[in-house]
């Protein structure tokens, strides 16, 4: 018997740092419960350094993982989207879910500042996916 795992679909503005964070400490936590994801409506050119270095932390290289944007397919496949800042506007409708989070954008952040902001992502991740 096969399941799906649900798919967790993170979305920022740049996909540099909130959305990827997100999907990687979903990863990190979660194991292989749910298929981590992240998109941007305006993708940036690389990770945030100071995100994948908070990440490399706790075991988890994303330094190879390139920022995309979001497209109405990812919105289709998406069991939960999570939109890291509220009143991001997307290409289409999503199917599933959708959770409103508020992060503040860590863009110029060293790696001292962005610590806190994982460790708070990674408690909304635990009491609203992983509760479940």
């Amino acid at each position: 018997m096969t399941t799906t795992k649900p798919v967790v679909l993170f979305i920022c503005q740049h996909n540099a740092g909130r959305s990827q964070l997100g999907a990687a400490l979903l990863e990190h936590l979660a194991g292989d419960r749910f298929t981590a994801t992240s998109a941007g409506l305006a993708p940036s050119d690389a990770v945030n350094p100071a995100v994948a270095a908070t990440v490399a932390e706790l075991g988890l290289d994303i330094t190879d993982r390139a920022p995309r944007a979001v497209t109405a397919a990812d919105l289709d496949q998406a069991d939960v989207v999570v939109l890291m800042k509220p009143g991001l506007i997307l290409p289409d409708t999503p199917r599933g879910e959708v959770l409103a989070w508020s992060f503040p954008n860590p863009e110029a952040w060293d790696v001292e500042a962005v610590r806190p902001l994982r460790e708070a992502v990674a408690e909304q991740i635990r009491t609203e996916l992983l509760a479940r």
